[in-house]
């Protein structure tokens, strides 16, 4: 099977400032209990509860978004005991779903929802415990003009050197934060090598870029690339 590509020097042009990024990136190929109680057949744990770890939620959300243009966020959530996590959400604008299963916030705000939407609250639980992201707003605006283009050089070759004959696609994946990228395009054109990103709201944005054989194997992420929306 061949392996996914290797791909270099991501341009991105963002408003008046130029980027460019080089480098290349390839796609590489039981709990102990500290209680002292020793598990007996049939015997259970005397204090469970004592042993249960909090669960840990991350994630950056955006504060801005647009009406009319889907808005999105998933938290990540962990456990190190390996616990079934739920979520819940306070403050969920009428415009949106939460899903429970992983927190994800998405909707696309309509005429008539521009305003301000105080104190979002994601939180998530083991069903003992629970740890919640810090609340945050979201301010929703009726117009966004801002745009990013990218571009970038088609690769010829596979992480193990040998030549590139499969290249389907490419995927560029996007957010607010460096390591979080809720957003995804797919250019399914393997001959086009630059996609403009639009309808961007005000913000600071990261964007990374992977490519796609036959297989469906996607490359490692490139190096990263950001640029400011004023």
């Amino acid at each position: 099977m061949t392996q996914a590509s290797r791909k270099c020097a991501l341009l991105i042009f963002g408003l008046s400032t130029t980027i460019l990024l080089s480098g290349c990136f390839e796609l590489g190929g039981s709990k102990e209990s500290d209680s002292g109680f020793t598990p007996i057949a049939g015997q259970a744990d005397p204090n469970p509860a004592a042993n249960n770890s909090a669960p840990t939620i991350s994630g950056t959300p955006s504060n801005v978004a647009v009406v009319g243009v889907n808005w999105s966020f998933t938290p990540t959530g962990n456990d190190v005991d390996g616990d079934v996590l739920s979520f819940s959400v306070t403050n969920l604008p009428d415009w949106a779903i939460f899903e429970e299963s992983n927190g994800r916030i998405s909707g696309a705000p309509r005429l008539g929802d521009s305003a301000v939407y105080e104190d979002i609250m994601i939180s998530v639980s083991d069903g003992d415990l629970t740890a919640s992201l810090p609340a945050f707003d979201i301010n929703v605006s009726q117009v966004a003009n801002g745009s990013a283009t990218l571009s970038w050089t088609a690769p010829t070759m596979n992480s193990d050197g040998s030549p590139l004959t499969d290249l389907t696609s490419y995927r560029i994946y996007y957010g607010f934060s460096e390591g979080n990228y809720p957003n995804t395009v797919n250019v399914d054109n393997p001959g086009i090598t630059s996609y403009v990103v639009e309808n961007l709201p005000p913000n600071t944005y990261f964007f990374v870029t992977t490519s796609v054989n036959s297989n469906g194997i996607e490359s490692a992420l490139s190096n990263v690339a950001s640029t400011t929306i004023n």
